[in-house]
């Protein structure tokens, strides 16, 4: 079964969707899991290119994926590999359950 924040408050599922429940500074090629909860966002530091983003829901999670299996449903949506680069400022949304750097630096929100 899927977590939803039907099972918050108002309040609580507001802030758990603005990452609230922490985050993780990431520059290495190292795995990056949450220890409870998801990523709900990835704010590039440096530009980034990922490894993998492994969604939290299964296909169409966050409209992003690293292959086409977990790649989003949105029309003409296509998988990111490492060759696409994420610009420093760049804010992407979604829930992933990990995230491996190719390079770059990210600080990823936990929700």
């Amino acid at each position: 079964m899927a977590t939803s924040l039907h099972k918050y408050t108002v309040i609580e599922g507001q802030n758990a969707a603005l990452g609230q429940a922490g985050s993780a500074f990431s520059d290495t090629q190292d795995n990056l899991t949450p220890v409870s909860g998801v990523f709900v966002a990835i704010t590039v530091i440096e530009d980034a290119t990922f490894t993998t983003l492994v969604s939290a829901d299964g296909a169409g999670s966050g409209f992003i994926g690293t292959t086409a299996s977990n790649a989003g449903t949105g029309d003409g949506n296509e998988a990111i590999d490492n060759g696409n680069t994420f610009s420093a400022g760049t804010t992407i949304f979604g829930r992933w359950n990990s995230i491996t750097l190719a390079s770059g630096s990210i600080v990823a929100y936990i929700g």
